[in-house]
Parts: C-alpha cells; sequence; structure tokens
C-alpha cells in the first residue's frame, strides 16, 4: 500500500509504522488517523508478522493533533453553522480516531510504542493503546490540553497509572520524563535516544520468536480485564467531555487566540504558569 503521512515495513516478523511529518512533529491529521489504521490491518494479515513497533519520524513521536488543521477545520464548522455546534456530530468524528488508536489495543499481535522527544496531546492518545511502552530518557510524555481545549479520548492515563499520578497529570497537564514515565510504570524501560531503536528491535525480535496464537492469547486474557473495569464507557465519556471542552467559552477563546495569534503564543500562555514548576515527580 502507498502512503502519505506513514512509513511501513515488514522483515524478520516485525512490522514498523513510523508516523512521517516530521515538519509538523508528526502532529495527527484525519490522514495520518486514516493510515494508522490501514496499517495495523495490514500487519495482522501478514501471516509473516508476530510483532507491531509504532515510532515517529524527525525529533518526535508524535505532537498531538494539528493545531493549524484541527482549529481551522472546527472553525470552519462551526461558521458552516451559524456558529452552532454539534455535539453528535463531534462525537462521531473523534470517535473515528478513538477507534484507529485503538486499533493498536485490538489487535492480535503485540504492539511496541518506541517514544523519543515529544509525546504530548493526542500522541499519548495513540501511544498509550500500545502494548509495551520504551522511551528515551528525555522524552516528555503529558497531557497539557487538559489545562484548556481538551481531554484525553481514549483515557488511558486512568488505566496505565495509579489514581494520584493519574489525577495529578490529568489536572495539571504536567509531563513525564522517560526516567519518570518508567518509575510511574507507564514504560517498560527508558535510554539514552541513541539506544532506544535497538532495545525496541531486541525485544521485538524476542516476541517474534513465540507463536502468534500465544501472543494473542496472552493479550487477550491482560486486555479482557481492563475491559471489565470500564475501559469503553471511560472512552465514551472522555471522548464527549473532549468536545465539551473545546466549546466551552474557555476553550473557544483560546482557539480564537490561536487563530489570531499563532499557536506558539497561545500554547506560551497556556502553559506559562506552569514553565517553571518542574517536571512531575
Amino acid at each position: 500500500m502507498t502512503y502519505s503521512t506513514i512509513l511501513y515495513s515488514a522483515e524478520g516478523g516485525v512490522a514498523r509504522i513510523t508516523l512521517n511529518r516530521p515538519e509538523r512533529l508528526n502532529a495527527i491529521t484525519a490522514d495520518l488517523t486514516r493510515e494508522l489504521s490501514e496499517a495495523v490491518l495490514a500487519a495482522n494479515e501478514d501471516r509473516s508478522v508476530r510483532v507491531i513497533v509504532l515510532a515517529g519520524a524527525g525529533r518526535a513521536f508524535c505532537a498531538g493533533y494539528d493545531l493549524d488543521w484541527g482549529t481551522k477545520a472546527e472553525d470552519a464548522t462551526q461558521r458552516s453553522m451559524s456558529g452552532g455546534w454539534d455535539p453528535v456530530r463531534d462525537y462521531i468524528g473523534m470517535s473515528r480516531n478513538v477507534r484507529a488508536f485503538m486499533s493498536l489495543w485490538e489487535s492480535p499481535k503485540p504492539t511496541i510504542a518506541q517514544l523519543h522527544g515529544w509525546c504530548v496531546g493526542g500522541g499519548t492518545d495513540m501511544a498509550l493503546c500500545c502494548d509495551l511502552i520504551y522511551v528515551a530518557e528525555d522524552v516528555r510524555i503529558g497531557y497539557p490540553p487538559a489545562r484548556v481545549w481538551g481531554e484525553p479520548t481514549t483515557v488511558m492515563w486512568v488505566y496505565r497509572l495509579g489514581l494520584e499520578t493519574a489525577k495529578r497529570l490529568m489536572l495539571t497537564g504536567q509531563s513525564l520524563t522517560g526516567v519518570e514515565a518508567v518509575h510511574h510504570g507507564l514504560a517498560s524501560a527508558a535510554l539514552p535516544e541513541a539506544d532506544l531503536p535497538a532495545a525496541v528491535d531486541e525485544m521485538a525480535a524476542r516476541l517474534a520468536t513465540i507463536p502468534s496464537s500465544q501472543l494473542a492469547m496472552s493479550k487477550l486474557l491482560v486486555n479482557q480485564a481492563y475491559e471489565n473495569m470500564g475501559l469503553r464507557t471511560t472512552q465514551m465519556i472522555g471522548t464527549i467531555m473532549d468536545g465539551i471542552a473545546r466549546h466551552t467559552p474557555d476553550g473557544i477563546a483560546w482557539r480564537d487566540m490561536a487563530m489570531k495569534e499563532g499557536f506558539r503564543e497561545a500554547v506560551r500562555r497556556r502553559d506559562a504558569p506552569w514553565s517553571d514548576y518542574g517536571e512531575a515527580k
């Protein structure tokens, strides 16, 4: 298949999906989520593949949703509705993205996220759906839109972290370094960025020696426990809350400021009160 926003390859029992919009720090667009789903499906239909690795090209894994694309599209939609907002239409649209990210969770073949640079906002919705997470020591993993204009739609923070840490990160929008992510049980290992690909390749190669049926059963056994804890219901509420957050008076004001003064300035103002607070411990 030909992709415009990702790279795909399969060799030695391992399929590699690489987000490939490095000029935009692999920010999420509709094309990227669609192609992610298609690539995960291709890997699962390839009988020679036993493991899937997800990574990002360039300086970051993923800087979240492409704000330039997202805010303009949302503004155009509201203008076409004379300033109104259709919450059901919003929910259906964002649910498509959740399904794309959850294709990593639902994949019978285990998935490994390889994170470096930044993994923030919607990038975490994607990465935390993978089975295993390997990180660079200095990666930044967080959900800054929790300060204004968003809520996580896959809500995997709740299921991958303890209550105190999940609440602190969601209330503050703070980020974790790779070392902190391992400390809190969010990642399997943190390594210097230069050593990260080799460590992921080693784990993927080891997993590829196990029969696919055994891998699928082990994954399903763990996943069903989280499904039974209400994961799908939490994601439905998270997706609804995300739409509300983008249409509160504060959310609309932030979007308008971003479109008028630029996203860099809007993000700077949003994050300024936390810039000297230090990373979460």
